[in-house]
């Protein structure tokens, strides 16, 4: 359910907002896009550290984590504010707006319909909310809202698509985003465009369902994401593409096949697995198996030898017994990828995956966790390793670490020079010498 609410208590005059995005990179951009459309309506944007008369708070729901960490920003605005008011938005705000708004301090709750119409909230602060609750079907939320965010001026994410149709058993995120649906692809040169004329060097291409994009509003398959990737190619701009997240079985061959000849898509891949386990992939309901996950791999392993590769992977999945984790975590250290997003499985309301049987103990999930934790930071050193002695194009980022500037080369290896202000924003070819005591190519 899509839902706005709002508590009985208003506190006015509002000019000063800080906002504070939790959870994925789609997020950040919609925080971006809401932001900005209140500095031009002549609010100031401050740092959610900072005192502000009003803090926002783009919520996830895909972790019991995320959930808990709500809370805590929520009291941390308090300290800085005690009389603040505190408005959640977002995919915990649509999923369980009643919950959200019996936290002490929060006053507003927009879920998928309203976030976006946040303005015209703060606009009419002075109206009596009381009790009202603005709500309608998640399936009516049909319609896609363009957005991006710029990280430190050095690179922008960029939304292409929302939503997802499809049914994995754990996952709450269709009943907080909706169906899937996607801008146009002239829409997204448009911003492509908007995004290089502010001298930005990297676009990140974000959405719920990456690969699934090509559905319009009317659910219609307009274009694909094949098609769109070309099309970007084409551009006659000085900007390079990062493919966020992209399931394996929308990851086609010619995908793979045009990304290894690009020059404006790198190689860096983050295809979800979850499980490298069959039985628990068919728990899951997931679209594809370990065969079909392996060929992906090999295929990018062949042609674009030099390439990272990330991997989403849930520990604890009920029915996930010793062997099958072990099944798993064996089928994991097979492949040849650069490094693991690991989540340990958590109970969320209204999935089918919360009736099932055969829940694994918490403390067995965290171990498990750990041990998949350790694999990750070894197939990490592992590709370094590899790529010591290799020319990389590093993008410098604009934030001073401890006397050192930072950034990512194409295939995502994180380098680290002695700070130098002329570096930032540029893309430098930098030879990979050596690792560093803390993991940074130097």
């Amino acid at each position: 359910m899509s839902t706005s609410l709002v508590s009985s208590e208003v506190k006015r005059n509002i000019s000063t907002i800080a906002f504070h995005t939790l959870g994925c990179k789609l997020n950040f951009s919609e925080s971006s896009y809401i932001s900005k459309s209140l500095q031009e309506n002549d609010y100031n944007i401050v740092n959610f550290n900072q005192f502000a008369d009003a803090y926002i708070i783009n919520t996830c729901s895909v972790t019991d984590n995320a959930d808990k960490k709500f809370k805590y920003f929520v009291k941390q605005a308090q300290k800085i504010n005690p009389n603040a008011f505190i408005a959640a938005i977002g995919c915990y705000a649509q999923l369980k707006p009643k919950e959200l708004l019996s936290v002490d301090g929060v006053d507003l709750v927009l879920g998928a319909a309203d976030k976006f119409n946040l303005l015209e909230y703060l606009k009419n602060i002075d109206s009596d909310y009381s009790n009202k609750v603005h709500s309608c079907n998640i399936n009516e939320v049909n319609f896609f809202k363009e957005s991006y965010s710029l990280n430190h001026r050095t690179r922008a994410f960029l939304k292409v698509q929302d939503g997802c149709d499809y049914k994995c058993s754990f996952c709450t995120i269709p009943l907080a985003r909706g169906k899937s649906r996607s801008n146009s692809i002239s829409n997204v040169v448009e911003n492509v465009y908007k995004i290089a004329s502010q001298n930005i060097k990297e676009i990140v291409l974000t959405g719920i369902n990456l690969g699934d994009f090509g559905k319009t509003e009317n659910s219609e398959l307009n274009s694909n994401f094949f098609e769109l990737v070309k099309e970007l190619d084409s551009l006659d701009l000085d900007i390079r593409f990062r493919i966020s997240s992209i399931e394996p079985n929308l990851l086609s061959d010619e995908i793979i096949n045009f990304i290894s000849s690009s020059k404006k898509f790198v190689h860096h891949f983050h295809i979800p697995l979850q499980s490298g386990s069959d039985s628990i992939l068919r728990l899951m309901r997931r679209r594809y198996d370990t065969k079909l996950y392996r060929s992906r791999i090999e295929k990018i392993n062949k042609l674009m030898p030099d390439a990272c590769i990330g991997v989403d992977v849930i520990v604890g999945f009920p029915g996930e017994d010793d062997d099958l984790f072990l099944e798993s975590m064996s089928f994991l250290e097979s492949l040849n990828v650069s490094y693991l997003h690991v989540f340990t499985y958590s109970e969320r309301d209204n999935t089918h995956a919360i009736s099932l049987p055969d829940s694994v103990d918490t403390n067995v999930r965290a171990k498990r966790s750990k041990l998949l934790r350790l694999l990750s930071s070894r197939k990490k050193a592992n590709f370094y390793e590899r790529n010591v002695g290799s020319i990389q194009d590093v993008l410098f980022e604009s934030e001073e670490k401890d006397g050192f500037i930072e950034g990512f080369s194409s295939n995502y290896i994180r380098f680290r020079r002695p700070w130098d202000p002329n570096l930032i924003g540029t893309i430098v070819k930098s030879i990979f010498i050596d690792i560093d005591s803390e993991g940074f190519a130097i």
